[in-house]
């Protein structure tokens, strides 16, 4: 049976874990670290393995049978903002992957949105392709088209389409509105993007302005005019203002710092605008409070 447990002050779920855990109730930090590793804890209902992420006062931590967590997990209805025959949006959670790594990989957003448009229809397979992707740890509107065709209808125009994020990052920027035009190349061994000048660099273009800010961390609105992978994360990293929690260009921490706000395109069959909006969850927010 599960434990739960109530949060009374914020801090990163390992030292509540162990605290909890581990003083008061005689457990061995390696039972603890295994079950974290293990998807046995869970955060508000959601599975959570990183030991970093922070917690907040009010927030329920649950500790309990793996299996049975799982099993919840595999049920996640992903929260549909648009459909019509030829577009789906969705509001991507953090922590969730866009698009499946391998085969046997099926907790992903393309997965869970196929199953989930699948139910009550029987021996339907549902298609859909990805228009674009978010990383991992970045919430927000993610598009999906019905057929290929579809997709590259949307994708020749991806250009002129207007992606708007909000970006928590570390201290603020001199400069409160600015636009980097550096450009980007992929490091394929190092998986991560180099900025500046380089025969293999592509254009990238990112305009930002600062909404508000905190003792040692703003939040941006960001908009870019390029779709690079790591586009925001590597530009926000070169002008010293790496994107909170972004382990690969910044510090390693809890919830990532981004969120694909909106998202605003004309549609390849009707030829109408299509303006798409989503405000970030209240674990983006809380991230303008450092410890």
């Amino acid at each position: 049976m599960a434990q739960q447990y109530s949060v009374a002050q914020r801090g990163k779920l390992l030292s509540f874990l162990f605290e909890t855990l581990v003083d008061n109730e005689g457990w061995s930090k390696k039972r603890v670290k295994q079950r974290l590793q293990g998807s046995a804890i869970s955060v508000n209902g959601h599975i959570q393995n990183k030991h970093d992420f922070i917690i907040h006062p009010g927030d329920v931590v649950q500790v309990g049978v793996a299996q049975g967590m799982r099993q919840h997990t595999q049920q996640v209805t992903l929260d549909i903002i648009y459909q019509d025959k030829d577009l789906i949006a969705i509001n991507k959670p953090a922590g969730l992957l866009s698009v499946g790594t391998t085969k046997e990989n099926k907790q992903h957003a393309l997965a869970l949105l196929r199953t989930q448009l699948a139910r009550g229809k029987k021996f339907e397979q549902i298609k859909l392709w990805p228009v674009h992707r978010l990383d991992r740890d970045t919430s927000g509107i993610l598009l999906f088209a019905t057929s290929k065709e579809l997709r590259e209808a949307v994708m020749e125009r991806w250009a002129s389409t207007e992606k708007t994020y909000l970006a928590i990052v570390e201290n603020t920027p001199k400069v409160p509105a600015d636009t980097i035009t550096e450009p980007l190349r992929l490091d394929e061994k190092e998986y991560r993007m180099h900025v500046g000048k380089h025969k293999n660099a592509k254009p990238a273009i990112t305009h930002y302005k600062v909404k508000e800010s905190s003792e040692r961390r703003a939040l941006l609105e960001v908009a870019i005019e390029t779709g690079r992978q790591h586009q925001i994360r590597a530009h926000m990293a070169w002008i010293g203002h790496a994107i909170v929690g972004d382990e690969r260009y910044g510090k390693k921490g809890g919830r990532m710092g981004l969120h694909a706000m909106r998202l605003s395109l004309i549609h390849p069959m009707t030829h109408k605008n299509i303006f798409l909006e989503v405000d970030a969850p209240r674990d983006f927010y809380l991230l303008l409070d450092t410890m």
